[in-house]
């Protein structure tokens, strides 16, 4: 069986950033998946799943609402291990390209005076969000951003080197 491409990122080196994780061609199309790493997996914290939450919302509302952007926009959720979020975007761009887009995108949550979409009707687990977490997590990872836009570790994935045995088997150890 093939490992999925995200579990060939060596997770012990990468840090907070914007990666592609996949490119797909779909018809005649192709579909980008980015991987926005919020927190360094296995160092720091996961996120706060009530704010993973209400980041989720927040800046899905965001992303579908950028005159710029809201037509290029396919999804927008967090990661299982709750670490960042998947973005999936029209088109395959850079991710030094989307770079304005998610910084503005988490910027915009210190506006935010509610979460959008968390009425029962609206929401599978309303009562499970925190504003507040939310807007300290997108200010940590926008100033996190800000900081270190110059650097090419925040836009490139490190991968793994896998064995090949001799009859070109990869060996996995997991």
């Amino acid at each position: 069986m093939d490992l999925i491409p995200s579990f060939s990122v060596d997770h012990t080196k990468i840090v907070p950033g914007i990666f592609t994780s996949r490119v797909d061609q779909m018809d005649d199309h192709r579909i980008t998946t980015y991987d926005i790493r919020v927190t360094k997996p296995n160092i720091e914290p996961a996120v706060d799943v009530a704010a993973m939450h209400s980041l989720e919302h927040l800046i899905a509302t965001y992303l579908r609402n950028d005159p710029d952007w809201k037509n290029e926009i396919i999804y927008w959720g967090p990661m299982g291990c709750l670490t960042g979020f998947y973005l999936i975007l029209k088109g395959n761009r850079k991710p030094e390209e989307i770079y304005d887009l998610i910084l503005h995108a988490f910027q915009s949550v210190a506006d935010a005076d509610a979460v959008p979409g968390t009425s029962p009707e609206n929401c599978g687990n309303c009562l499970m969000h925190n504003l507040p977490m939310a807007k300290w997590y997108a200010q940590k990872f926008a100033d996190y951003l800000t900081a270190h836009k110059n650097r090419p570790e925040i836009f490139t994935y490190p991968k793994t080197n896998r064995f090949v045995t001799e009859n070109g088997n990869q060996f996995y150890d997991s």
